[in-house]
């Protein structure tokens, strides 16, 4: 067969392909009549109602002198764990803003990082294709810097994202620009599985984001430039479990739902939705109107503890708090004094649900907290 043939094949199995696509889009419209607001609007639900001196910035964490690209916190909540363009991590007492360590990484460039569930060790990632672990008891070197103590190297391409599977100081799961998520064995550094790459049921092209569920940690979700999110069980490397479609653009960042039923996406599209793994269904989505092409986009969200409030953070520099029943805006942290001065790159709520951490490109980062009689839901 000619080439000129081959590829008159190709345009028309291509062709067949996006109409099926449009079919099986249509179909999926026609099964969700309803969302979650509009229920939650017909059984009378009231919207939650926060002031502007209901979360004050009650910390600010000044230390990094490049933009920062993420953050975590220790399950006991008084750590915080930073990367930045800087080339350093720093772990910072959340309760006093002191630095306890700050760690000059091989390389600079990086773009992840995650507490281990004990609080012993940090892991971050970035444009060296390998995630590096720091056990933060080890002895400094020389310099006074911490020592690499183990190096976990497989990927092709960056490493965007990683998260310890929880309760497990052992194995932790990556995210990458090559297309592929692998779950690793610490303790020996070897790669335990690999989500995607050759596998067609795999994304199509870099991954952005993982979020491992707390309530089964042997499913996770996974965000992706190819505009979808997909749900892995880490029994079954081979396939994804599901593909979720609905976003128009790159899925920077994914996070479970405290129940684990469902979860939640944020996208260059400029919006937030809501899915069920159950059923594939998208139960919402979260989005506030902009003029034509200039949507900010969503860099990270967290939820919650009982799941009724959404945290979204935006390249403009708002960081939402949206009400996830209603779909209605409670807070603009951005209207707030002391608010960040540049794009929101990163967040995440504490253990306890009782403070909010955002990571900003203006270097800084900020930790918010219920003030008065309000808790956070």
């Amino acid at each position: 067969m000619s080439v000129p043939e081959l590829k008159t094949r190709h345009a028309a199995a291509t062709q067949t392909v996006n109409a099926l696509r449009e079919q099986l889009k249509q179909k999926r419209e026609l099964l969700l009549d309803s969302d979650v607001a509009t229920y939650a609007t017909a059984q009378g639900k009231t919207p939650v109602s926060y002031g502007p001196t209901d979360l004050v910035c009650c910390r600010i964490l000044q230390g990094h002198t490049g933009k920062v690209h993420s953050l975590d916190w220790t399950p006991e909540r008084s750590r915080i764990v930073s990367a930045s363009q800087d080339g350093r991590l720093i772990v910072w007492n959340a309760l006093t803003s002191q630095k306890t360590h700050a760690i000059k990484l091989p390389c600079a460039w990086v773009m992840t990082c995650a507490f281990s569930p004990t609080g012993q060790s940090v892991a971050c990632g970035g444009l060296d294709s390998v995630c590096s672990i720091f056990n933060l008891n080890s002895p400094a070197e020389k310099d006074g810097n911490l020592p690499v103590s183990r190096t976990l190297s497989g990927h092709k391409g960056y490493v965007s994202c990683c998260q310890y599977v929880p309760d497990e100081d052992t194995h932790l799961i990556t995210g990458s620009g090559d297309q592929t998520c692998i779950l690793w064995d610490i303790t020996t550094g070897l790669r335990t599985s690999v989500f995607g790459g050759e596998f067609q049921s795999g994304h199509s092209a870099d991954v952005l984001s993982v979020s491992i569920s707390a309530s089964s940690s042997r499913m996770f979700v996974s965000g992706s430039c190819d505009a979808t999110a997909r749900l892995w069980d880490t029994r079954v490397a081979s396939r994804a479990v599901r593909t979720f479609y609905g976003h128009q653009g790159d899925v920077n960042a994914v996070k479970f739902f405290p129940d684990g039923n469902r979860f939640g996406t944020g996208s260059d599209d400029g919006t937030c939705r809501l899915f069920d793994i159950r059923t594939g269904h998208q139960l919402q989505v979260y989005y506030q109107p902009h003029g034509e092409n200039d949507a900010p986009h969503v860099t990270s969200i967290a939820f919650s503890i009982s799941g009724r409030l959404l945290f979204a953070g935006y390249t403009n520099g708002d960081c939402y708090i949206w009400d996830t029943l209603l779909a209605k805006v409670v807070l603009n942290l951005r209207n707030l004094h002391n608010s960040h001065e540049g794009r929101i790159s990163c967040l995440g709520l504490s253990t306890d649900g009782s403070a909010l951490c955002t990571g900003s490109w203006d270097t800084n980062l900020k930790i918010w907290a219920f003030g008065g009689h309000r808790r956070v839901i």
